[in-house]
């Protein structure tokens, strides 16, 4: 399942769970998708924010991969 598809899904639990409930197994495909989601997000913001560097006004340079976090197998 791609992430369309896993965004598609948790809409269709989320519309359905405030028409008539969910059962336990889609609370938990629920969350499991939502965690997965979740997970996806930050992975990316992480892997954008290693590729960014800032020069500020006096020529110094920030990177933000440094700065916010340790970059991806030691880069």
């Amino acid at each position: 399942m791609n992430m369309d598809e896993r965004i598609k899904r948790i809409n269709e639990l989320y519309h359905k769970s405030q028409k008539e409930g969910l059962t336990e197994e889609e609370k938990e495909e629920q969350a499991k998708l939502r965690k997965e989601y979740v997970d996806s997000v930050r992975n990316n913001l992480k892997s954008q924010l290693d590729n960014i560097v800032i020069e500020k006004p006096d020529g110094s340079r920030v990177d933000l991969g440094e700065k916010y976090g340790k970059k991806h197998d030691g880069k």
